[in-house]
């Protein structure tokens, strides 16, 4: 009985057994046995999940040991890669090849396997989440057997899979469609909300890659704009100076410190918020993508995410915005504002409509649930589609009427784990028993 926390503190578990299998062989054992036995089990990943999606009953399978690449084709840059293998690493190994992931959020310490799982994304009008990278995946079902699956090898699995919450078996491997490497021109400075909102829309389409961050008592946004260049375009990376004074000293030591005070003090929360969005500092630089999509989180935070249509993004604001000032316990973490294209994964937020992901934040050991039910009310309005590992109270009945395909994942589901072997009490709460 090993105690396992997420990273936010937001979900607990002590599972009776924890299985760390070394191959897919292995995972197929634990997994069969497990359902011969009738119990439940769940793979999980590094925990960075503000939901219960990982938590394990009875027994966790922790895939550390299946991590690297597996395989690599370097004239059609697919790329095969093991499930329990780090964004990190991934992107350290793709880097080693002279290749690239086209998209992939601000934190690298979840695996493969737990980022598409969840429908983890980036940011970009034109490009879809991790999820649309994937060309193939192969799969532990819950007797046992191994299944790979792709558009043209059983496509309804694959559908299904590309964002699966760990509900229809476990995956061992998945195949990402890489590109050659290439560099990305950053510009991140803080600019007025209202010239933010105003531009949003030009913004999006003029950039490769754009978001911006509001801090709800302050008037500026930390606006990021990363636009993509070929891989012998001049590299400008930041100096180790810059880089420790703007990310660790500045978002990270001493944003913690504010945010401690805030907690510790909380009428101090709006002019600490205001002090912070003054304070925000203005950088250009170039450098390989990975090293300019990701960065290091290191204050904890709890938050919920939604997914809206690309179109209601000004009223949704318009309405949080117009929500924080009546809260009865003040806001201290900024709120995070992306794009991205639609796809036609089942269960992608993204599915089918072109979207607007709103994130919000509190730090940790600060009321929350005001303001997260508040925010889920407004996005419920137009039908806001949960991030799958962040938190929401949504159950499987209105999940059904914001995903179209909801019931055609659930046939599949039913095909694949008739017993549950693969479920919890979050997946039975937005699935359904």
């Amino acid at each position: 009985m090993t105690p396992w926390s997420n990273w936010a503190g937001t979900a607990k578990a002590t599972p009776l057994r924890v299985h760390q299998p070394r191959s897919t062989a292995e995972v197929a054992d634990v997994v069969r046995g497990v359902t011969e036995a009738g119990r439940r089990v769940r793979p999980r990943g590094s925990g960075h999940s503000f939901t219960a999606i990982a938590v394990a009953e009875s027994d966790a399978l922790d895939l550390r040991n299946l991590t690297g690449i597996e395989q690599a084709d370097l004239t059609t840059h697919q790329v095969t890669v093991r499930a329990g293998t780090t964004l990190k690493q991934v992107n350290a190994e793709l880097d080693a090849l002279g290749l690239a992931m086209t998209n992939l959020g601000d934190i690298d310490a979840q695996t493969v396997a737990g980022a598409i799982s969840t429908g983890t994304h980036g940011t970009g009008a034109r490009f879809g989440g991790i999820s649309t990278q994937i060309t193939a995946l192969q799969l532990v079902l819950a007797d046992g057997t191994v299944a790979t699956c792709s558009a043209d090898e059983r496509p309804d699995l694959f559908n299904a899979a590309r964002v699966g919450l760990g509900a229809l078996g476990v995956i061992t491997s998945v195949t990402l469609q890489c590109e050659p490497s290439f560099v990305l021109s950053a510009q991140e400075r803080p600019e007025p909300l209202e010239q933010v909102l105003e531009g949003f829309d030009e913004f999006a389409a003029a950039n490769d890659h754009f978001e911006f961050y509001w801090f709800p008592y302050g008037k500026n946004a930390l606006v990021k704009r990363n636009n993509r260049l070929p891989l012998d375009a001049e590299r400008k990376p930041l100096s180790r100076l810059k880089q420790f004074v703007d990310y660790e000293l500045t978002e990270n030591i001493a944003f913690g410190g504010i945010c401690r005070l805030g907690r510790a003090v909380p009428k101090l929360v709006q002019p600490l918020g205001g002090f912070a969005a003054q304070v925000l500092s203005a950088r250009e630089y170039a450098d390989l993508s990975h090293r300019v999509f990701v960065t290091h989180r290191g204050v904890r935070f709890v938050e919920s995410e939604y997914a809206i249509p690309r179109e209601s993004l000004h009223d949704v604001l318009a309405e949080l915005r117009a929500l924080v000032p009546r809260l009865e316990n003040p806001v201290m973490f900024p709120v995070e504002v992306r794009v991205a294209a639609a796809d036609d994964i089942w269960l992608s937020t993204a599915h089918g409509r072109d979207s607007a992901y709103i994130a919000i934040h509190q730090f940790v050991g600060m009321p929350y649930r005001e303001y997260f039910d508040g925010f889920a009310a407004i996005v419920a309005e137009v039908g806001g589609r949960p991030h799958w590992g962040k938190m929401h109270d949504l159950d499987a009945a209105t999940l059904r009427t914001r995903y179209p395909r909801f019931d055609d994942f659930l046939a599949v589901r039913k095909e694949n784990d008739p017993t549950g072997t693969f479920t919890n009490t979050y997946l039975d709460r937005v699935l359904g028993r």
